[in-house]
Protein backbone atom coordinates (compact mmCIF):
# COMPACT_ATOMS: atom_id res chain seq x y z
CA UNK A 1 0.00 0.00 0.00
CA UNK A 2 1.36 3.42 -0.98
CA UNK A 3 2.36 5.81 1.77
CA UNK A 4 2.65 9.57 1.50
CA UNK A 5 4.43 11.18 4.44
CA UNK A 6 3.89 14.90 4.87
CA UNK A 7 5.30 17.29 7.45
CA UNK A 8 4.42 20.92 8.09
CA UNK A 9 6.29 23.43 5.95
CA UNK A 10 8.49 26.26 7.15
CA UNK A 11 7.50 29.96 7.14
CA UNK A 12 8.63 32.16 4.24
CA UNK A 13 12.08 33.69 4.25
CA UNK A 14 12.28 37.07 6.00
CA UNK A 15 11.78 39.89 3.53
CA UNK A 16 15.06 41.53 4.53
CA UNK A 17 16.96 38.33 3.73
CA UNK A 18 15.32 38.16 0.31
CA UNK A 19 16.26 41.79 -0.30
CA UNK A 20 19.83 41.14 0.80
CA UNK A 21 20.20 38.27 -1.66
CA UNK A 22 18.78 40.11 -4.67
CA UNK A 23 22.23 41.19 -5.87
CA UNK A 24 24.22 38.21 -4.57
CA UNK A 25 25.69 35.88 -7.21
CA UNK A 26 26.11 32.16 -6.56
CA UNK A 27 29.53 32.39 -8.22
CA UNK A 28 30.63 34.90 -5.58
CA UNK A 29 29.70 32.47 -2.80
CA UNK A 30 31.57 29.83 -4.79
CA UNK A 31 34.84 31.67 -4.19
CA UNK A 32 34.78 30.65 -0.54
CA UNK A 33 32.28 27.80 -0.03
CA UNK A 34 32.56 24.17 -1.09
CA UNK A 35 29.38 22.76 0.47
CA UNK A 36 25.79 23.61 -0.37
CA UNK A 37 26.08 23.65 -4.16
CA UNK A 38 23.86 21.39 -6.24
CA UNK A 39 25.43 19.50 -9.13
CA UNK A 40 26.34 21.55 -12.18
CA UNK A 41 24.37 19.05 -14.28
CA UNK A 42 21.23 20.95 -13.24
CA UNK A 43 20.60 23.84 -15.61
CA UNK A 44 17.81 26.43 -15.89
CA UNK A 45 15.27 25.91 -18.65
CA UNK A 46 15.37 29.69 -19.15
CA UNK A 47 17.65 32.39 -17.78
CA UNK A 48 16.49 33.11 -14.23
CA UNK A 49 17.41 34.14 -10.72
CA UNK A 50 15.41 32.92 -7.73
CA UNK A 51 15.44 33.39 -3.96
CA UNK A 52 13.11 31.34 -1.79
CA UNK A 53 12.68 28.66 0.83
CA UNK A 54 12.84 24.94 0.08
CA UNK A 55 9.75 22.77 0.10
CA UNK A 56 11.34 19.35 -0.31
CA UNK A 57 9.92 16.27 -2.00
CA UNK A 58 11.27 12.73 -2.17
CA UNK A 59 9.65 11.38 -5.33
CA UNK A 60 10.17 7.76 -6.39
CA UNK A 61 9.59 6.13 -9.76
CA UNK A 62 6.65 7.10 -11.95
CA UNK A 63 4.41 8.29 -9.09
CA UNK A 64 2.96 11.66 -10.09
CA UNK A 65 0.64 11.89 -7.08
CA UNK A 66 3.32 12.98 -4.62
CA UNK A 67 4.23 15.96 -6.82
CA UNK A 68 0.67 17.29 -6.84
CA UNK A 69 0.31 16.65 -3.11
CA UNK A 70 3.37 18.87 -2.64
CA UNK A 71 1.92 21.53 -4.93
CA UNK A 72 -1.19 21.71 -2.74
CA UNK A 73 1.08 22.58 0.20
CA UNK A 74 3.02 25.34 -1.57
CA UNK A 75 3.21 28.76 0.02
CA UNK A 76 4.11 31.90 -1.95
CA UNK A 77 7.88 32.07 -2.33
CA UNK A 78 8.48 28.34 -1.96
CA UNK A 79 10.99 26.61 -4.18
CA UNK A 80 9.79 23.09 -4.91
CA UNK A 81 12.94 20.95 -4.52
CA UNK A 82 12.36 17.45 -5.89
CA UNK A 83 14.72 14.59 -5.17
CA UNK A 84 14.35 11.80 -7.71
CA UNK A 85 15.38 9.10 -5.30
CA UNK A 86 15.56 6.39 -7.96
CA UNK A 87 17.94 8.43 -10.09
CA UNK A 88 15.98 7.51 -13.20
CA UNK A 89 15.19 9.24 -16.49
CA UNK A 90 11.53 9.85 -15.69
CA UNK A 91 10.33 13.46 -15.99
CA UNK A 92 8.12 14.48 -13.07
CA UNK A 93 7.96 18.16 -14.06
CA UNK A 94 6.14 19.31 -17.18
CA UNK A 95 3.68 21.95 -18.31
CA UNK A 96 0.91 20.88 -15.92
CA UNK A 97 3.15 20.80 -12.86
CA UNK A 98 4.74 24.16 -13.73
CA UNK A 99 1.35 25.79 -14.30
CA UNK A 100 -0.08 24.45 -11.03
CA UNK A 101 3.01 25.43 -9.02
CA UNK A 102 3.03 28.94 -10.50
CA UNK A 103 -0.65 29.39 -9.61
CA UNK A 104 0.12 28.48 -6.00
CA UNK A 105 2.83 31.14 -5.80
CA UNK A 106 5.93 28.97 -6.17
CA UNK A 107 9.14 30.84 -6.89
CA UNK A 108 10.71 27.96 -8.85
CA UNK A 109 11.10 24.22 -9.24
CA UNK A 110 14.41 22.40 -8.86
CA UNK A 111 14.50 18.72 -9.78
CA UNK A 112 17.49 16.40 -10.00
CA UNK A 113 16.03 14.68 -13.03
CA UNK A 114 14.70 15.64 -16.45
CA UNK A 115 11.70 17.77 -17.32
CA UNK A 116 9.28 17.51 -20.22
CA UNK A 117 7.03 19.97 -22.12
CA UNK A 118 9.79 22.56 -22.33
CA UNK A 119 7.71 25.03 -24.35
CA UNK A 120 4.87 24.83 -21.83
CA UNK A 121 7.27 25.37 -18.92
CA UNK A 122 8.65 28.45 -20.65
CA UNK A 123 5.13 29.74 -21.32
CA UNK A 124 4.18 29.28 -17.66
CA UNK A 125 6.86 31.76 -16.63
CA UNK A 126 7.99 29.60 -13.71
CA UNK A 127 11.77 29.15 -13.45
CA UNK A 128 12.77 25.48 -13.56
CA UNK A 129 16.18 23.91 -13.04
CA UNK A 130 16.51 20.30 -14.18
CA UNK A 131 18.80 17.66 -15.65
CA UNK A 132 17.87 17.61 -19.33
CA UNK A 133 14.65 16.56 -21.04
CA UNK A 134 12.79 13.26 -21.29
CA UNK A 135 9.65 12.01 -23.02
CA UNK A 136 9.15 9.40 -20.27
CA UNK A 137 6.96 10.87 -17.56
CA UNK A 138 5.25 10.25 -14.23
CA UNK A 139 1.58 9.32 -14.05
CA UNK A 140 -0.97 9.73 -11.27
CA UNK A 141 -2.16 6.14 -11.76
CA UNK A 142 1.18 4.97 -10.34
CA UNK A 143 0.82 5.30 -6.56
CA UNK A 144 4.12 4.28 -5.03
CA UNK A 145 4.35 6.81 -2.22
CA UNK A 146 6.76 9.56 -1.28
CA UNK A 147 7.61 12.18 1.32
CA UNK A 148 7.11 15.94 1.55
CA UNK A 149 8.96 18.44 3.76
CA UNK A 150 11.61 15.97 4.90
CA UNK A 151 15.40 16.17 4.56
CA UNK A 152 16.43 15.09 1.06
CA UNK A 153 19.54 14.62 -1.03
CA UNK A 154 19.10 16.55 -4.28
CA UNK A 155 21.81 16.67 -6.93
CA UNK A 156 24.45 15.61 -4.43
CA UNK A 157 23.52 18.07 -1.68
CA UNK A 158 21.58 17.67 1.56
CA UNK A 159 18.60 20.03 1.73
CA UNK A 160 16.34 20.53 4.73
CA UNK A 161 12.82 21.95 4.52
CA UNK A 162 12.94 25.73 4.83
CA UNK A 163 16.55 26.05 3.70
CA UNK A 164 17.24 29.30 1.87
CA UNK A 165 17.71 28.73 -1.86
CA UNK A 166 19.69 31.02 -4.16
CA UNK A 167 19.64 29.95 -7.81
CA UNK A 168 20.86 31.76 -10.91
CA UNK A 169 22.41 30.99 -14.28
CA UNK A 170 25.70 29.95 -12.68
CA UNK A 171 24.29 27.42 -10.23
CA UNK A 172 22.20 26.64 -7.17
CA UNK A 173 23.30 27.20 -3.57
CA UNK A 174 21.38 26.24 -0.43
CA UNK A 175 22.03 26.87 3.26
CA UNK A 176 20.19 27.39 6.51
CA UNK A 177 18.86 30.91 6.84
CA UNK A 178 21.41 32.33 9.25
CA UNK A 179 24.28 30.91 7.22
CA UNK A 180 22.83 32.29 4.01
CA UNK A 181 22.53 35.73 5.59
CA UNK A 182 26.19 35.86 6.66
CA UNK A 183 27.37 34.52 3.31
CA UNK A 184 25.18 37.01 1.46
CA UNK A 185 26.62 39.94 3.41
CA UNK A 186 30.17 38.77 2.73
CA UNK A 187 29.39 38.18 -0.94
CA UNK A 188 28.11 41.72 -1.45
CA UNK A 189 31.33 43.11 0.02
CA UNK A 190 33.37 40.87 -2.27
CA UNK A 191 31.34 41.95 -5.29
CA UNK A 192 32.01 45.61 -4.48
CA UNK A 193 35.73 44.86 -4.40
CA UNK A 194 35.44 42.92 -7.65
CA UNK A 195 33.77 45.90 -9.34
CA UNK A 196 36.71 48.10 -8.42
CA UNK A 197 39.13 45.45 -9.68
CA UNK A 198 37.32 45.18 -13.02
CA UNK A 199 37.59 48.94 -13.50
CA UNK A 200 41.32 48.62 -12.83
CA UNK A 201 41.66 45.79 -15.37
CA UNK A 202 39.48 47.56 -17.93
CA UNK A 203 41.95 50.45 -17.85
CA UNK A 204 44.68 48.04 -18.97
CA UNK A 205 46.47 47.78 -15.62
CA UNK A 206 48.05 44.63 -14.22
CA UNK A 207 46.16 42.67 -11.58
CA UNK A 208 49.42 42.45 -9.65
CA UNK A 209 49.68 46.22 -9.48
CA UNK A 210 46.17 46.26 -8.01
CA UNK A 211 47.13 43.66 -5.41
CA UNK A 212 50.16 45.73 -4.40
CA UNK A 213 48.05 48.86 -4.09
CA UNK A 214 45.55 47.09 -1.83
CA UNK A 215 48.27 45.82 0.49
CA UNK A 216 49.72 49.27 1.11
Amino acid sequence: MEQYRTKTGEPPLPTDLCALLQDVETATIGHTEHLGFLSTSLRPVCSAKVIGQALTVAAPGRDGVVIYKAIDLLQPGDVLVISRIDGDDIACVGGGVATAAKARGAAAIIVDGPCTDVEEIVASGLPVWCRGVSAKTTNRTFRIGGSINVPVACAGTAILPGFAVLADNSGIFVADRSRMRSLGEAALQRQERSARLRAHLAAGHSIFAYDEGQSQ
